[in-house]
């Protein structure tokens, strides 16, 4: 937490050095804030924020050796005091979620203006949340949407190939004849078949396709 009457420690992390450039130029013209340094990945990010405990780190999401999400959730465990702003260009819900459950302040888009950000670092520091606007739509369509049967949501662990074997499993394909149809080899059609079961939590071939007809998979 900042001291009051010092300016907010704040540390930039983003893999695209024309990126933090850009966001040192204009937050450092902003008297209330105080750029203490900068990392291009997860890893460095970590032992950065250990050094120059800052009081607010807007973070990158994707990037090298290890995510901003990643990298969120081990700087909150080990500096729980310092916020995390998370400063990307991704509004998937498969980003927004994890990253909120890994301890980020904020989840803000890279088009998001100056004078904005300054207000979410000032923000964040004062232990309130600050989300884009489509994010924060998407968080409330996930919170408000009705809870989905834990068994057609094994379906969304399958690839799009895995999906594609489970259709012909159902039509009562055999092995060989799933390979000619995709033009793979038999044994990538076994190894296919292997992980559609494990990850269906079925026994057999049956079961499988017994799963795709009541989910509507085939």
């Amino acid at each position: 937490m900042a001291e009051e009457g010092r300016p907010i420690r704040v540390m930039l992390v983003d893999d695209h050095a024309v990126v933090r450039e850009g966001l040192r130029s204009y937050l450092e013209l902003e008297e209330s804030l105080d750029i203490v340094g900068e990392a291009s990945n997860g890893r460095e990010a970590v032992r950065r924020a250990h050094e120059l405990r800052p009081d607010v780190i807007l973070m990158d999401l994707v990037m090298p050796e290890m995510d901003g999400i990643a990298a969120t959730k081990a700087i909150r465990e080990q500096h729980p005091n310092t916020k995390v702003i998370v400063l990307t260009s991704f509004v998937e819900e498969e980003k927004v979620i994890p990253a909120i459950q890994a301890g980020a302040a904020g989840y803000l888009l890279k088009n998001v203006s100056a004078p904005e950000l300054v207000r979410a670092i000032q923000a964040a520091v004062g232990g309130q949340a600050q989300l884009d606007p489509l994010v924060a739509r998407k968080l409330m369509e996930r919170v408000t949407a009705p809870p989905r049967d834990p068994e057609a949501a094994l379906a969304d662990l399958l690839t799009d190939r895995e999906r594609e074997v489970l259709k012909l499993i159902a039509s009562g394909y055999s092995n060989k004849e799933i390979a000619r149809e995709l033009v793979v080899s038999e044994r990538t059609v076994k190894g296919h078949v292997s992980n559609i079961l494990n990850k269906l939590g079925v026994q057999d071939r049956t079961q499988a396709a017994l799963f795709a007809v009541k989910h509507h998979l085939n």
